[in-house]
């Protein structure tokens, strides 16, 4: 145990500014989007173009893409709630059996197209591993956009082995950045049952 705590302490003393820079952001967006503040957006843009740069350098190539594609779910979700914040959300139900093979889909045969891709194209030495972590994480952004309560299993999934994969590429507030919205998602989940049932409640009463 203690050699990791030096091991840990040694990577974050070795962090540059902008690994800094972009987990600060990343904390903002958290914290915004748990105030319903429309400022999450903004703040998840600059936070997620930052580390575009760092997965980069990191070789995280799979990573990248997903980041990419945070950016233009960032840039939809501030558009939908400029446009839509004045009417009712959608409700939060659990997934169907057409839902859980879509994202299982994602997951798995997605998974597969990126890591024949780091593999052929790119000078990854975590292919499997990278393409593992962003298959997951899109199948369960997918699932968080329809409002899907297991939308925090599977990201916590995701984030389960991704924090040793970023501690791997000695991006040590990456890791704790992500062990921090893996606490978020669980209590997210937990929330997303109490409402489920409000909800449920509330339809069934006359």
């Amino acid at each position: 145990m203690q050699y990791w705590l030096q091991l840990l302490s040694q990577q974050i003393l070795e962090t540059g500014w902008l690994q800094w820079l972009a987990v600060v952001f990343g904390v903002a967006e958290v914290l915004l989007a748990k105030r319903n503040n429309v400022l999450l957006y903004p703040a998840g843009l600059i936070g997620t173009m930052l580390s575009i740069v760092l997965l980069l350098e990191a070789q995280l190539y799979a990573e990248t893409l997903l980041n990419v594609y945070y950016i233009a779910m960032s840039v939809y979700g501030w558009w939908f709630w400029m446009k839509k914040r004045n009417q009712p959300t959608v409700p939060i139900t659990y997934s169907n059996r057409r839902e859980w093979i879509i994202t299982a889909l994602i997951t798995f045969v997605g998974g597969l197209v990126l890591y024949l891709v780091l593999k052929k194209f790119t000078p990854s030495t975590v292919p499997v591993w990278d393409a593992f972590v962003s298959a997951s994480a899109w199948a369960g952004t997918w699932l968080l956009t329809r409002r899907k309560i297991e939308n925090w299993i599977v990201l916590n999934v995701s984030n389960l082995f991704a924090v040793p994969l970023l501690f791997y590429k000695q991006l040590p507030l990456f890791a704790l950045l992500t062990i921090f919205l893996f606490v978020v998602a669980i209590f997210g989940y937990f929330d997303w049952k109490r409402i489920y049932r409000q909800q449920s409640k509330a339809n069934s009463s006359p």
